[in-house]
């Protein structure tokens, strides 16, 4: 069936025809919803380590009213820091949700969200990622499941060249598929495949920049929105290859062949600890990502469409959790005497203490500076961005998170999911639940408006785009309370010179 072919049988009932057969959602509040629409084959047995296959079609109405299993993972890690019980485990997990208004009358903009977790836990699914709040502001909304830790980024020689491709990025391969199932059906469902935007946060933006730089994912989205993206390299092939032998080796399999690799039960990867873990980066040197994505921004190589990028206040919250000693940090700078540290005093006038001075300079450098690279590179190819700083805190918790918004605290705000998000939605109070509308709005204004020719997105301040060299930022949320500002040149110095610092290590590669 041509995409042309594919209509919505019935607008008043969530019954729609995709090109695998027909699909019944539920209704909520005005609210289209269908949950655990497969979007590609199950990537079990055979299929694993391979690049996705088409979903087998159906006869009679599909029921898509439950959402589907998520990629194994530990569960107790996912309740803690990603967003909520992700519930049933398998390695059949290729599902995605849509979000639609009921009433749709012009195609839409679509927000195609990629959810974070480190490649190792996370779902869409998840409460905070619930798109009702952004479906009633007419946009469509899909989340998805991806593969995760091993089952989505792994190498072997044994696997080496199969299909005649080196691939290694299956994690990636299953985004590009849901982007691909997304051209082909989501006018039936009342979307605009000519205007997807596609955004994440964490690992998941970090994967909106992997496929802004891949060859395959060309043409399948036309904006990004980058939330909290991270600067550590990606993973050379050599080294990804190297640690599935050992990997290998670990399960008794010193010569291991495809077949005994693939015969492994797929709940035997997720709790492998260092240093057989995963990295929490994709894999550069394969079909997918042929170059570093670093790189490739630095280069100006990547595909060209607006972009909206930022991160916040507290970022190194999350340095905790892979183990990062924040002080320990600094004296490592004073031992090695590596970018001088009285240089980076004087970046950071009144911050005192090591503990202090490190979380600021590591959340700088991993997470701040990426988006002033990124903003150069859109400048090199004519396209606009958008920057902001997320600092708001809701009114209760100002001493919980007393050096700022914790890395993932945007996100129940960008959805407006406060109420139904962990913990937040105990202590939420009508004054957070008003600034959140504001940051959704923006959002949403990106997904419809942004362009070439538009580059300002309305709210509260006008937020205007870092366009012919200006470089401009939009504070969300005043040293924690309420409010917006836009500045120039903010960190200018810092981020130049961390930039340095990241362009040489690329270029070490």
């Amino acid at each position: 069936m041509k995409e042309k072919e594919c209509v919505m049988l019935n607008p008043s009932i969530p019954l729609v025809e995709t090109q695998q057969g027909n699909v019944m959602g539920v209704v909520q509040n005005d609210i289209h919803i269908w949950r655990g629409i497969p979007y590609a084959a199950p990537p079990t047995g055979q299929l694993r380590w391979r690049a996705p296959q088409p979903a087998a079609p159906w006869q009679g109405e599909r029921p898509a009213n439950t959402f589907s299993c998520a990629s194994w993972q530990d569960i107790e890690y996912c309740r803690e820091l990603g967003g909520g019980d992700p519930g049933r485990f398998s390695e059949d997990c290729l599902y995605l949700n849509i979000w639609a208004p009921a009433v749709r009358p012009q195609p839409l903009p679509v927000m195609v969200w990629l959810h974070g977790g480190g490649y190792t836990i996370g779902a869409g699914g998840l409460p905070p990622y619930d798109g009702c709040a952004l479906a009633k502001r007419d946009v469509v909304v899909v989340t998805l499941n991806y593969r995760l830790g091993h089952l989505g980024f792994f190498a072997h020689p044994a696997l080496d060249g199969e299909d005649g491709e080196c691939v290694h990025n299956f994690a990636l391969l299953d985004q590009i598929a849901a982007l691909r199932w997304v051209q082909d059906n989501i006018a039936a469902f009342g979307g605009d495949a000519q205007n997807v935007t596609l955004f994440g946060e964490s690992a998941g933006a970090r994967s909106v920049l992997s496929l802004m730089a891949s060859p395959r994912a060309k043409g399948l989205f036309h904006k990004a929105i980058i939330q909290s993206g991270y600067t550590l390299p990606d993973t050379p092939r050599e080294v990804a290859l190297q640690k599935g032998i050992e990997l290998a080796a670990h399960f008794n399999l010193p010569d291991a062949t495809a077949e005994q690799l693939r015969a492994l039960p797929a709940e035997a990867f997720w709790p492998l600890g260092a240093p057989l873990k995963i990295a929490p980066t994709p894999i550069s040197g394969d079909a997918v990502l042929p170059q570093p994505m670093m790189e490739t921004f630095f280069a100006g190589k990547q595909h060209p469409m607006p972009v909206l990028i930022g991160s916040n206040s507290d970022e190194a919250s999350v340095m905790a959790v892979f183990g990062v000693d924040l002080a320990g940090q600094i004296a490592k700078l004073r031992r090695e005497r590596r970018l001088g540290l009285g240089l980076i005093k004087l970046l950071y006038p009144g911050v005192k203490g090591d503990e202090e001075l490190g979380r600021q300079v590591c959340r700088d450098m991993a997470f701040t500076t990426l988006g002033y690279v990124v903003m150069q590179a859109q400048q090199r190819v004519g396209e606009p961005c958008w920057r902001y700083w997320f600092d708001y805190v809701a009114e209760t918790e100002h001493t919980t998170y007393a050096n700022g918004a914790w890395h993932g605290n945007e996100v129940p705000y960008v959805f407006d999911t406060l109420t139904l998000a962990e913990p937040a939605r105990n202590y939420v109070n009508d004054n957070d639940l008003a600034f959140a509308r504001h940051i959704a709005n923006y959002w949403v204004n990106f997904a419809r408006h942004a362009s070439r020719t538009c580059d300002v997105l309305h709210g509260p301040v006008r937020w205007p785009a870092c366009v012919q060299g200006r470089d401009r930022l939009l504070r969300i949320g005043l040293n924690k309370f309420a409010g917006f500002k836009v500045e120039n040149r903010f960190m200018g110095a810092r981020m130049a010179l961390f930039k340095r610092v990241m362009k040489h290590h690329v270029s070490l590669e």
